[in-house]
């Protein structure tokens, strides 16, 4: 009797912000690679992740969220997560299952923002509506029945990112769309992301995490050094806009910038398995998120 062909091939995974995309990466890696916050579009590059099985390698894009964008870092982040398709055999459409919008107005403007994201695919779509736990079971139903309105998918999984409700049965429904082919990385291999790029990530998250209003979004981190050894020691400056911004980074008498290490260098470590020991600055740059050279330097032009 013959096995199985094994399948390999990349899975796109887009859809509005805070949807759930980078959990559903991190539940299906089993470690933390894209950063989470309650805050939309925190994620700016696309992030690569590698999931592999016993007959399947699927190479998975975690983009950043599609949105109505106005400025010019967001038009470019957009920009990143459309041209992820291109290279993607199947494409994952995350959405907030638990956030359908009551109106009927706002419901037909979302369906009109989801059918033109989608009418750009070019391949076969597997609709995940996440946070199913949060929806209660009469609602799902409808919520599935409107979904079919939209896309002719391929299948549509309801799923729970946080806790890996139904993400077997969708790992599957995207596997059997990833054309047949050889394992192009090792097993213990889980993203080509690296080591510098996670840590930049990390302490992004912490910013988001700690402070509020515009400041998150008007912040970059940029690694200037990366000493290897037990500690690591990494040295990384912060980005702002406006020296009121770095005010609040900084905090009074430096406890929020304190409360940003410490929480990162607990990250940072468990990601190393090693010490760490992290040096940050905080620099201003008027308009850095509109300038589009400085934005090539972050990967986002």
């Amino acid at each position: 009797m013959n096995s199985a062909p094994h399948r390999s091939g990349v899975a796109a995974i887009i859809g509005p912000p805070n949807a759930g995309k980078s959990t559903l990466l991190n539940h299906l890696l089993q470690q933390k690679i894209a950063i989470v916050t309650p805050k939309p579009q925190t994620t700016r590059n696309r992030i690569m992740g590698i999931v592999t099985g016993e007959s399947y390698q699927m190479i998975l894009l975690d983009t950043p969220g599609l949105h109505d964008a106005q400025e010019e870092m967001n038009r470019q982040m957009v920009r990143v997560a459309m041209e992820s398709l291109a290279e993607a055999d199947v494409v994952l459409f995350l959405v907030d299952s638990a956030d359908m919008p009551k109106s009927l107005k706002k419901l037909e403007k979302r369906a009109a923002e989801y059918s033109g994201y989608l009418a750009q695919v070019r391949c076969p779509v597997v609709l995940a509506l996440n946070k199913m736990d949060l929806l209660p079971p009469e609602q799902l139903l409808p919520v599935m029945d409107w979904c079919q309105s939209l896309h002719s998918f391929a299948a549509i999984v309801p799923i729970s990112a946080l806790n890996g409700a139904g993400v077997d049965v969708l790992t599957g429904e995207l596997v059997n769309h990833l054309p047949e082919g050889p394992q192009y990385y090792p097993d213990d291999v889980p993203t080509d992301a690296t080591e510098r790029f996670i840590a930049a990530e990390i302490i992004r998250e912490k910013i988001f995490l700690l402070t509020r209003d515009e400041v998150p979004y008007s912040t970059a981190v940029m690694i200037d050094a990366f000493e290897e050894g037990d500690p690591v020691v990494i040295q990384a400056t912060i980005l702002v806009e406006r020296n009121s911004q770095k005010g609040i980074l900084v905090g009074q008498k430096g406890s929020m910038l304190a409360a940003i290490r410490k929480s990162a260098v607990a990250d940072i470590e468990h990601l190393l398995g090693c010490r760490a020991r992290l040096h940050l600055w905080i620099k201003v740059r008027k308009n850095w998120t509109g300038n589009p050279h400085f934005l090539k330097e972050l990967g986002l032009a």
